[in-house]
């Protein structure tokens, strides 16, 4: 099975599109890991891994659509590709870069969150680029500090978790996977259909009131 909490590495953008992206189907409130680890242990499902991170994910007020994160010094980001008929989102990776990032990548991600800002360096610093992001209007940059638990229901790869948003704390669960119909099955078996689909950018933005 796969690895979602597998180690992060720098990728090049070339490498990035050769992925195949998976759907996601990811859900936040309260009282979520309730309703979750009920649900599994009946469906017998299986634990297989627990990760704490800090990352800083950057919203634009402009876009959903466009998933820019950091996390171990890397710059990450992924974009929304399609939407399946079921409601579930597919980003594709565009790569995740290391600092001193150039302002050939730099510029891409701007565009990708719908933002104009002057490059006039060749490379920029973490603390470069934060800076940028917080003298932006349409930009935020927002702490994330995630406890992540994975494990399967009938081969699909699913998660929850709790979620503090700049020190605010959310519940959520999720499934992914290229399989649909599985998908469809084990968010039954989680008892979490009919809950609206919400990706982290949505959910930071709500926190945020952005």
């Amino acid at each position: 099975m796969t690895d979602v909490f597998e180690k992060n590495a720098a990728t090049s953008a070339a490498d990035a599109e050769k992925l195949v992206p998976r759907a996601e189907f990811r859900v936040f409130g309260q009282n979520i890991l309730d309703i979750v680890t009920a649900s599994m242990w009946k469906a017998q499902a299986k634990l297989f891994k627990i990760r704490t991170s800090g990352e800083t994910y950057i919203l634009s007020r402009l876009t959903n659509e466009a998933n820019v994160k950091i996390r171990d010094g890397l710059l990450d980001i992924k974009t929304k590709v399609s939407e399946t008929k079921e409601g579930y989102e597919v980003f594709q990776p565009r790569g995740k870069f290391q600092f001193p990032v150039n302002k050939e990548e730099l510029a891409r991600i701007f565009e990708n969150l719908l933002v104009t800002v002057g490059l006039d360096q060749d490379t920029y610093t973490l603390d470069e680029f934060l800076e940028m992001v917080g003298e932006h209007a349409d930009l935020a940059a927002v702490d994330v500090q995630k406890e992540r638990y994975g494990f399967s229901v009938d081969g699909m790869i699913c998660e929850y978790g709790k979620i503090l948003f700049n020190g605010a704390l959310l519940e959520t669960a999720c499934v992914e996977s290229e399989d649909y119909e599985g998908m469809t099955a084990a968010i039954k078996v989680l008892e979490l259909e009919g809950l609206e689909n919400v990706n982290y950018l949505k959910a930071a933005k709500g926190v945020l009131g952005m």
